[in-house]
């Protein structure tokens, strides 16, 4: 009988913030934002543990009163501007494992991200074992083609790709971008090769009008007419 294997939610949230000041608990529609990404984890059901990895204590509380855990703060080294989503996720894992807990995947949560639902964390979950894929990778379709874009040169406009300024969209192979809402990874293979989109990647299409990059106020402000548009809030 093969064992089970161990999985643990980590969720990503830092005290600082420099465009939206404590943009990790800010209320979004009404509750604080990193609210949505723990209680989608929580309602997957398929997490051995939801941890959320902060170096701030008000950020911690919240969290633990939302039912998630917070076994450590983060440290100095992975709080900065300059550390890697990688990084922290590094840490998290080498904590654990001080602690004797190791886990087979781990699946990492950024705390802006309403979009994320238990049901989408359960199947993303499920296709990564099932691929047996290092990684697995939410992405969004561009919705217009780069390969039809145009850049600015000597004050003027030029095609970027010239040979496909008369190429029709629906002709053109689709480009994709990261959703920047989670990433599901195999432990093992995360800690060999130490990056997000690893040698065996495989993708997890979203619709555009579920996602939404919040890195600024208006930013914030579209994501919460979109959330409405989908759900009525």
């Amino acid at each position: 009988m093969e064992n089970k294997k161990t999985a643990v939610a980590i969720i990503t949230a830092r005290g600082g913030s420099k465009r939206i000041p404590r943009k990790n608990v800010r209320p979004f529609l009404g509750k604080p934002i990193i609210l949505y990404s723990i209680q989608a984890a929580l309602s997957s059901g398929i997490f051995d543990e939801v941890m959320v990895s902060t170096d701030d204590t008000e950020i911690a509380e919240l969290a633990k009163k939302a039912g998630a855990t917070v076994p450590f703060l983060r440290s100095e080294a992975t709080a900065n501007d300059h550390a890697s989503t990688a990084d922290v996720l590094l840490e998290v894992l080498d904590s654990y494992k001080k602690q004797g807990r190791n886990f087979d995947y781990a699946c990492c949560i950024y705390p802006t991200a309403p979009f994320v639902s238990g049901e989408k964390l359960s199947k993303a979950m499920t296709m990564i074992k099932e691929a047996e894929a290092d990684s697995l990778l939410p992405v969004v379709r561009f919705s217009f083609p780069p390969q039809r874009s145009v850049v600015l040169r000597d004050g003027g406009l030029a095609f970027r790709w010239p040979e496909h300024m008369n190429s029709r969209s629906q002709d053109l192979e689709p480009f994709y971008h990261d959703a920047g809402q989670f990433y599901c990874l195999r432990v093992s293979s995360f800690l060999e090769q130490k990056r997000m989109v690893m040698d065996k990647t495989i993708p997890f299409e979203l619709p555009e009008l579920e996602v939404q990059d919040i890195d600024n106020p208006e930013d914030w402000e579209i994501a919460e007419v979109k959330y409405r548009i989908l759900y009525g809030e």
